[in-house]
């Protein structure tokens, strides 16, 4: 992409709702494309590494529970645990992430609630859900993570828990390059400006923010939840592949996903 369409600028609320979801309504079908084999039709994948939530059991016990897939995509989590007997709903933002959702559903056999809806804006009573979890979905993407937090806390009962996957808060320091040029440091940490690509407008197509490890944890605990674990996966061993700035060479030297295991206290 020219480098005049990229850029790290503040964005609006409703231009950073415009902008995502207009991207990943357009993009459903090249992300499926690249990623799908990887993320699987039926699987829990959290992150680029591989971490996968049947070896990984950050949710704790599923079946049964009520489980809100937060920014779903194509749903391929949820539809990994209703079949280990939980009782997911998958939302996402994007009509087009959402029919690949269904198409999956079709060809699997394994079909769960599929609901569009704004994370901000969450459409279920308080205390509808055990669980709630998201695969680097919604949360790296709203202008306001805080105010997402706390619509994660209104419809999480009293002990449920929430676990999230963001991207490593550290790689906004360097490019999104998964060879030598992301080796070196070239943006403040404590910037948090936007990741923006732009139309030659100037109107913003696509936006990710940025918070520190700091700012998460304070998101969390102002929402009134209480920090579990905090999972920095390694890069496993034969690990070969390239997702974006996700590569071997960057994994092995230092962590690219943040897992926050997060959980709503208990009443009384």
């Amino acid at each position: 992409m020219d480098d005049d369409r990229v850029t790290r600028r503040r964005v609006g609320a409703a231009e950073v709702r415009r902008a995502n979801r207009g991207w990943w309504d357009t993009d459903a079908d090249a992300y499926q494309a690249e990623h799908g084999a990887f993320l699987g039709d039926v699987d829990f994948v959290w992150c680029p590494e591989g971490l996968r939530e049947a070896d990984a059991r950050l949710l704790g016990e599923v079946a049964g529970r009520r489980i809100l897939e937060l920014g779903c995509g194509a749903a391929a989590a949820a539809r990994w645990l209703a079949a280990q007997g939980a009782r997911p709903v998958a939302l996402d933002l994007s009509a087009g992430m959402l029919r690949h959702a269904a198409e999956a559903a079709d060809r699997t056999g394994v079909r769960v609630p599929l609901v569009q809806a704004d994370a901000l804006a969450l459409p279920f009573a308080d205390a509808a859900f055990d669980t709630v979890c998201t695969a680097f979905g919604a949360i790296p993407f709203v202008d306001d993570s805080a105010a997402a937090m706390r619509e994660v806390a209104r419809v999480l009962r009293p002990g449920g828990r929430w676990v999230f996957s963001v991207t490593h808060p550290m790689r906004w320091i360097f490019l999104d390059d998964p060879g030598e040029g992301g080796l070196t440091a070239v943006h403040s940490y404590f910037d948090r400006s936007p990741y923006v690509e732009q139309d030659e407008h100037g109107v913003a197509t696509y936006v990710e923010q940025h918070r520190t490890l700091g700012d998460r944890i304070r998101e969390l605990v102002g929402a009134g939840f209480r920090l579990l674990d905090l999972v920095e996966p390694e890069w496993p061993a034969g690990h070969e592949g390239i997702w974006g700035q996700w590569s071997p060479l960057r994994g092995r030297l230092f962590p690219g996903t943040a897992i926050f295991v997060a959980e709503k206290p208990a009443a009384g």
